[in-house]
């Protein structure tokens, strides 16, 4: 019998992790000591009060069912609860949804507001979903770069008209994966107007929002801004926060019939969140967010001497705001890809190339925060022992 796969999975690129885990499978293999910086996968544990949390719900008969719907009421007044504090946003229930993860609710957005020939907003380089969930619904990407000589920021005004008239969903992510940049209140400002006057969705994805470095640099929500509920939603995830990636659980809060749309496309593709890691999530939400605060002096430690002795080593690579990255230029007469090999072949140090996330990320590799301090130092002690 010959198997002929659909012709949307022969237009997606290589889902650029789950090569690179490959690459570094086989290096393992080979008996390779890997330090692995690549995917942003957090290596520390979830915390011990959210674990004890989901041991007491698991037990309970009633969350054995399916769960169905938007989520459990108390959560959603949860996350609204947290968004409050957080951020001074108000938010109805039936503004937020639950999330079998955030990549779940941005994957499925595109199949409740996307038909084919309409184009789909995306940053690059960028979160990889964005574009796989346009090919799905046969929607037609137009990818805006993200340069350093625009803070790592969308040129809004250059889009051609011709693009925006088919225009329907502009994606956005700050903290940003991967450049680690953050968004200032103007953008999000004329990010608003923007979609207004074109008649555009915009969907933020806010993944990385408590991984931030000082008190003063806590990054923004799109939702904190007038008119911003009337154009879009935002996307959140537990996972980076409270390093919980594989619990599935996520939520999408904003314009209720934005949220609308995209719960009756999981009607029919999933059965909810399970009921037991809802009630988990609470427990994360709503208790003492200290674990929140350990987790962001830990980043912050590797941050710092990763990035120095990166410095000290003469790459070239800014102190990031927030995100768990680290956004490094590569050295002169290199591309991304033979950097991101020579390091692997020469040091057993695995990391993303800028260009697999999109062509603007050429000549840029991005390392994950994500071992330990005295792995970092490793790294850069293997670093130093590259012949150039």
């Amino acid at each position: 019998m010959e198997i002929r796969y659909n012709e949307k999975l022969k237009k997606l690129p290589p889902y650029l992790f789950i090569e690179i885990d490959r690459k570094k499978k086989e290096a393992i293999e080979r008996g390779e000591d890997i330090i692995s910086l690549g995917v942003g996968d957090p290596d520390l544990p979830t915390p011990e009060h959210i674990i004890k949390s989901m041991q007491k719900s698991v037990t309970n008969p009633a969350n054995h069912q399916y769960p169905f719907g938007t989520g459990l009421l108390s959560y959603r007044k949860a996350v609204a609860e947290w968004y409050k504090r957080r951020f001074s946003v108000n938010l109805n229930v039936d503004e937020v949804c639950a999330l079998i993860g955030s990549k779940e609710g941005i994957g499925h957005i595109h199949l409740g507001f996307i038909n084919p020939g309409d184009v789909v907003l995306i940053p690059e380089p960028g979160y990889p979903v964005y574009n796989t969930g346009t090919i799905f619904t046969e929607g037609i990407p137009y990818f805006m770069p993200l340069l350093k000589k625009n803070s790592f920021l969308p040129d809004l005004d250059i889009i051609p008209a011709d693009v925006l008239k088919k225009a329907k969903l502009l994606f956005i992510n700050y903290p940003n994966n991967p450049t680690a940049a953050v968004a200032t209140k103007e953008f999000y400002i004329r990010l608003i107007e923007f979609a207004k006057k074109n008649n555009i969705i915009v969907a933020s994805d806010v993944a990385y929002s408590e991984i931030y470095y000082g008190e003063n640099e806590k990054p923004l929500s799109f939702l904190e801004f007038s008119g911003a509920k009337e154009v879009g939603v935002e996307f959140h995830s537990l996972s980076k926060t409270y390093n919980m990636t594989g619990w599935r659980i996520g939520w999408v809060c904003g314009n209720k019939n934005i949220i609308a749309g995209i719960a009756k496309v999981k009607d029919n593709y999933d059965s909810g969140v399970f009921q037991a890691v809802q009630e988990a999530a609470i427990t994360a939400l709503t208790s003492s967010q200290q674990c929140v605060e350990d987790v962001r002096k830990i980043y912050k430690e590797r941050r710092d001497i990763l990035v120095e002795g990166l410095k000290n080593l003469g790459w070239e690579v800014d102190l990031p705001k927030a995100s768990f990255y680290i956004w490094a230029k590569v050295p002169k007469g290199y591309t991304s890809s033979q950097i991101v090999s020579k390091l692997l072949d020469e040091a057993s140090i695995v990391c993303t190339p800028g260009n697999g996330m999109g062509k603007s990320g050429e000549g840029y590799i991005r390392f994950a925060l994500t071992v330990n301090v005295p792995r970092i130092k490793e790294s850069v002690e293997r670093i130093s022992k590259i012949k150039w």
